[in-house]
């Protein structure tokens, strides 16, 4: 079954690219999107305190991305970097920061798509997730198995080696509409 999970092309820069850099007219555009679809928030809110230079952080959905996204990001108004947040406590080492109700999860294996936008530049695919938008399903209580067989050396016909893995897991998508792929380029 193929997933209708929809996607948004980053539209508010000003380099004259399709995608462009995304903006925070894009941000609150999925956010929008989500609340309008019902999607749950992932993360719970972060009080504020009686910290400098600190501000509290709004329940959120996810954002996975590249870290190529960093000074694209930095410069979002509203960003809030994850050293500003009131406490350090329950933020995973991949979180860069947040913007309004949508928090930003950034890895150097980030989707990126080379040379496809409309200027021929590298395109950043930015999952925006809300709770339970997909899962991986372990069948039969079995998640996955590592199989390596070590060479035999006793004969000439027995000099090989086996390796391998076998899972029964099932990645899915469990609502569409929890699901958006926001495209975007770097400012040039």
């Amino acid at each position: 079954m193929a997933s209708t999970a929809s996607f948004l092309n980053c539209t508010g820069g000003f380099n004259g690219d399709d995608p462009t850099e995304i903006t925070r007219s894009d941000i609150d555009t999925v956010i929008r999107t989500l609340q309008n679809n019902n999607a749950y928030t992932i993360t719970d809110v972060i009080e504020g305190d009686l910290k400098f230079a600190t501000s509290p952080v709004r329940n959120a959905y996810a954002a996975l991305g590249s870290t190529q996204l960093i000074g694209n990001l930095d410069a979002v108004s509203g960003f809030i970097p994850n050293a500003q947040y009131p406490r350090q406590d329950g933020i995973l080492s991949s979180e860069w920061g947040a913007v309004s109700n949508l928090r930003f999860f950034l890895s150097s294996i980030g989707s990126i798509v080379p040379n496809s936008s409309g200027l021929g530049q590298n395109v950043y695919n930015i999952f925006c997730v809300g709770m339970e938008a997909y899962a991986c399903i372990k069948q039969d209580r079995y998640s996955a198995q590592f199989i390596y067989r070590p060479p035999i050396y006793d004969g000439p016909l027995a000099l090989n080696v086996s390796l391998g893995w076998k899972s029964a897991l099932v990645p899915r998508i469990l609502n569409d509409l929890w699901l958006i792929r926001l495209r975007a380029t770097l400012a040039t």
